[in-house]
């Protein structure tokens, strides 16, 4: 018992402020919830204002501490705007997951332009902009922990997503860069890489791929513990990275993807 009950202590949240992008649905949401049960408060950043403010709706109806702001992560004003409207909201940020991203699943030469900056945009820049804003609040709140999505792809390459494997590669390198700088401020970054997860991004895939669902998800499962990931897989991972039990963990990468690379 005693030791059940430190180890809740250590992943408890209670008291402390999470900002996570990507929240309106798939592993942004199923994260939001699970901090909130966890006891932290939640601020709710996507470009999807309906469906942020009803995954606000539905945290709160349980009495817990959540707010959603409409916020393009690739916008410089959009990341700083949110991020005072949340230090007024709540007081201090203590974890930043920046989970937001695209997949578009295109190789070199069918690529545009247009979808190439939009992948770097939303995944790297989006990354970049919000922890610029955060982590000086982190600094003066005594530090923080920031949680970056990469994927099983940022590790080796994959057919036809030539953007997201750059865009993904990108977030694991990125995370290990900042864990060196902002160690000295307490602030530890690190990363998680998911692989096929059952949200609405992996099923988008499968129709910008034009192949047959039950076929698509049936090779998505096809892996050492035999199914498709959950958001809730994911959200376990951003807990443990979150909380004190991980409280000299930083600058590491965590695959998450049921042995999918093994």
């Amino acid at each position: 018992m005693e030791i059940s009950t430190k180890a809740l202590s250590l992943l408890s949240l209670e008291g402390k402020v999470a900002v996570i992008t990507g929240a309106a649905s798939g592993i942004g949401r199923g994260t939001a919830e699970l901090f909130a049960q966890m006891g932290a408060k939640v601020a709710l950043l996507d470009i999807d204002q309906a469906k942020g403010a009803e995954v606000e709706r539905s945290i709160n109806r349980d009495g817990r501490g959540a707010k959603f702001y409409k916020c393009d992560v690739t916008s410089d004003a959009d990341c700083r705007k949110v991020t005072e409207a949340v230090i007024a909201e709540f007081g201090k940020i203590d974890i930043l997951f920046n989970n937001a991203g695209v997949a578009i699943r295109k190789n070199t030469l069918d690529l545009s332009e247009k979808e190439w900056d939009l992948a770097l945009d939303v995944t790297l820049k989006g990354i970049f902009m919000l922890s610029h804003y955060v982590i000086p609040h982190m600094i003066n709140n005594g530090g923080g922990s920031i949680i970056n999505t990469g994927s099983g792809w940022s590790l080796k390459g994959g057919a036809n997503a030539v953007s997201y494997c750059a865009s993904k590669g990108g977030a694991l390198n990125l995370t290990r860069a900042m864990a060196i700088d902002h160690g000295k401020h307490n602030i530890r970054v690190n990363c998680i890489c998911p692989g096929d997860i059952d949200t609405p991004l992996l099923h988008s895939e499968c129709e910008q791929l034009g192949e047959n669902e039950e076929q698509f998800m049936k090779a998505a499962a096809d892996r050492p513990l035999n199914r498709v990931g959950t958001p809730q897989d994911v959200a376990y991972a951003a807990l443990f990275f979150s909380s004190d039990m991980s409280a000299w963990v930083t600058g590491a990468h965590l695959v998450v993807d049921g042995g999918g690379l093994a």
